[in-house]
Formats: C-alpha cells, structure tokens, sequence
C-alpha cells in the first residue's frame, strides 16, 4: 500500500497567464499541479497520470471544455471537472452542470472561491471512492438495472426498482458503505421517464454546513462576502430530473426544515433573493446510518424521516449475499483486463472459496479494490490464492490491531515497541518496494505508466524509488 500523497489537479485553460495563476495557488495550497492548452493535450495527461480533480475553460481550440468533461465522464465516472467561464457563458456552465460538471468557477475568479470548490470536489472524490462502483454491467451475467446479482435480496431490490423507477415517488436508499447506493439511485433515475433530464447528485458529507444552503438552493450576487455573481443551485439544476442526496443524516438539523418545505411544496428561494423558485425534481436520498437512532438522538428531524421513507430500499450487505460474489468476481475480471491490458481467464476455485468466505467489511468496492490489485500483479492464467491479501486468504477481516501500553518508565517495554514499530516500518518498505518493482514489471519499466497504476504521481514514484534504493534495473522491471 503506497504511502498518501499530494492529490493531482490537471488545469487546462489555453491562456497560459491564466495557467499561471491556477498553478501558483494550487501548488501553495498543496497539491500537485498538471496543466494543458486544449481539450485534447488535456486528455493525454489524463491517461498518463492519475488525476483527481480537472478545472478547464469551456471555450479552447481543437476540444472544448464540454467535449473533455464528456470524454473524461467516459473513462472515470467519479472524476470531479470543474468549469471556467466568462460572465457572458454562464448559461453554458450550466449546462455542463447538467451534463455532469462538479461546478463551475467565474472569471476573473477569487481565490477564496477556487480554494472553497477544490477542497469541496477533492472530498466528494474520497468519499466517492468509499462506494460501490457505477460500471454498467454486463448483460447476461446476473445483471438488470445495471446491477450485478441474482440471490434473493437482490431480485428483492429488482422488483421494487419495476415499481417504483417510472414514478416521482421519493425514495430513501439505505446500506452500508460500498454496497452500491449510487448505483441504485442512477437505475431509478435511467429506468423512469426523466432519464434524458439532468441526475444531479450531492454528497452532504463534502460540503461545509455553512455552505449546505446555498449549495441546494442557490445565491443571488451580493448575498454574502464572495458572491460576486447569481449561481443556481443543486434543485435548481435537477428540475425535470433526479436530485440525488447522499449521505443525507449529515444536513444539519435547521437545513433540514427547509429541505422539508422543499419536498412538500416543490418551490424556494435562492439565498439573498425574494423570488419564489418553482422546480419539478425527482428526490432519491441516501444514508448509511441508522436515522431512527438519529432522530432519537435529535440530529435527524421525524418529519423529514417520514417524507424521505415513502420507498425504503435496503441494500443488503455483500456478506447477505455471497451467491452474487462469482458473478462480480467474473465482472471485475473482465472490467480489470480491459483496464490494465491483461488476459486472466478467471478466479482460480481455491482462491473463490476465499472470497465467498470472507466477511467484506468494505462490501462490493473491497471486492472491487482487491481484484484490481490481484489481477494487476497475476503472472499466471487464473488469480490464485497467494495473489489475494492476507486477511482474504485468512478468510476473516483484518481486525484493528491493538496499541501495546507502554508504561512511563517501563524501559523494556519501550525499547519492545520501538522495536515493534521499527519491524512495521520495514515491512512497509518492503511491501512498497514489492508494488513498485511489479508495476514497473507490467509497464515494461514506463515509470509514467507505473505512476498511474500505483495512482500516484510520477515524480511521487520517483522520490519512492529513490528512498528505497531503486536503481536502473529495477526500472525496467527487474527484481535486484
């Protein structure tokens, strides 16, 4: 497991001054910064390097802003685009809103507003990460609604979906992190009559409470320090089609009276304004909380509960399911040789019975994660055993290792847990130096190519190697 490291922000902008002044104060603010003059230069640094966040102008020679973000959506879904536009191309920014821009950003643009945007994107990343994939699946293997599983909880889930998808009925998903709640809310929203309207979705848990208001609902100019123009908000932008909030227990308690409102009477005011705002919107929530016990805790509003919980949908744990785990293995198999450019042919049936006997307390994207890592290091036709974790090969979950208590004065017990911590150190390199020899090993020694495998940055990947004494041979691929 790579160590973290700074996140990759790709600017793309065919101003070059304006390129400047994005990379100074992306840099000071921390991050690793990419930069390109058209839509099509932007591309290739996105196949190149692992990028977490684009910011692009809409209007550039040879690809547009609009074709990228399309193209980008294309090859990774959860990839946060945010939009730069001129004044008189606002409505355009809009529209790439629709079409599935995180947000957009006003030029000339403040600094506190670019800094805002960024954190709020970056996180809805990481969160974004923590879910189910939303891959469409493969037809014939178990799969409807762009869901893979035919054990009795997911034909469950199948038959509400024939119910309830061609209605404006509201829906409250609920599940454990990564058992797909996403997934669900995009098969609602592509099964009904509003599949061709906008799906707009939020992460409350990435937006700051304060700014929880004007994110749904919108701002006039002038409503608070740095609202330099009017911006739509999340409603708004989803009116004729689906408004998917995730992790909804995290609005705090007075927000949640006016999503209440909201629900109840379709129309609100933008913060600052007057005007009454009438909108047609789809709502879909989704939590992976218990919010009974929130509303006895007093942190979730019953009213809302109950406008919220017309149509329940409860995900079921993959470890409720594990009929379903050969079919998503096979998926995942199919998924990774495609993206990785390899030819294994299956799961080996030793190493299955592993992962139908593990507990998958990180659900479907666990499953997911550690495919990936198991198919990107297979030298053999089939993943076997001994290309799985060691808690998978177990058969159990890690569980969190205990602290040593380590009295004050209990010199040798000190000395015992530096020691210990010395031994987890070096284990550390190792399995490091272990995943950067074979990636380096799969690339054929492209050190750019093995930076997007391992997804951390090149020079990140070079500084690695460095520290853990590297040299040419293993660059290409050759164990020392």
């Amino acid at each position: 497991m790579m160590l973290p490291e700074k996140k990759q922000i790709l600017v793309v902008d065919d101003e070059a001054n304006l390129r400047r002044v994005l990379t100074a104060q992306l840099s000071r603010d921390g991050y690793e910064v990419h930069t390109a003059p058209d839509g099509e230069a932007g591309l290739s640094v996105l196949r190149e390097h692992h990028i977490d966040l684009v910011i692009t102008d809409l209007r550039m020679p040879k690809m547009d802003g609009l074709e990228l973000l399309r193209q980008a959506l294309r090859s990774d879904p959860q990839l946060p685009v945010v939009i730069l536009t001129a004044h008189g191309t606002v409505d355009n920014a809009v529209e790439a809103l629709k079409t599935g821009a995180f947000d957009y950003i006003t030029k000339p643009f403040d600094q506190a507003e670019v800094r805002t945007i960024v954190k709020k994107a970056l996180r809805t990343r990481d969160l974004a990460e923590t879910e189910a994939t939303r891959e469409e699946a493969r037809e014939g293997a178990g799969a409807r609604f762009g869901i893979i599983g035919e054990s009795e909880p997911i034909v469950g889930i199948y038959t509400i979906l024939e119910r309830v998808a061609n209605t404006p009925t509201t829906v409250l998903i609920t599940g454990e992190s990564g058992t797909g709640k996403e997934l669900v809310a995009r098969a609602l929203h592509e099964n009904s009559s509003r599949k061709e309207r906008p799906f707009i979705k939020v992460n409350c848990a990435a937006i700051p409470k304060d700014l929880m208001e004007s994110e749904l609902f919108g701002y006039e100019r002038g409503a608070f320090t740095g609202a330099v123009t009017s911006k739509p908000g999340r409603f708004e932008l989803a009116s004729g089609g689906t408004l998917f909030l995730d992790e909804i227990a995290e609005i705090p308690v007075e927000m949640q009276v006016k999503l209440l409102r909201v629900l109840q009477e379709s129309e609100f005011e933008r913060v600052g304004g007057i005007k009454t705002i009438r909108v047609d919107v789809r709502l879909v929530a989704a939590t992976n909380r218990d919010l009974k016990r929130e509303i006895a805790a007093g942190t979730f509003r019953e009213d809302l509960y109950y406008r919220l919980n017309v149509v329940p949908i409860a995900l079921p744990a993959l470890r409720e399911r594990v009929s379903d785990i050969p079919l998503l293995g096979a998926h995942f198999v199919d998924k990774f040789n495609a993206r990785l450019k390899k030819h294994v042919s299956g799961i080996e049936p030793d190493a299955m019975d592993r992962l139908v006997s593990y507990a998958w307390p990180g659900n479907i994207r666990e499953l997911e994660n550690v495919l990936e890592r198991a198919i990107l290091f297979c030298d053999t036709q089939c993943v076997r055993v001994i290309d799985l974790p060691l808690e998978v090969r177990e058969g159990a979950p890690e569980s969190p290792r205990q602290a040593i208590p380590v009295t004050a004065g209990d010199a040798k017990d000190t000395v015992l847990a530096d020691g210990l911590k010395e031994q987890v150190k070096a284990a550390m390199s190792r399995l490091e130096r272990e995943l950067i020899v074979r990636a380096l090993g799969q690339t054929g020694g492209n050190v750019t190519h093995a930076a997007r495998l391992l997804k951390i940055s090149r020079k990140g990947l070079q500084l690695k190697m460095k520290e853990l004494g590297l040299r040419e041979r293993e660059e290409r691929g050759e164990p020392s």
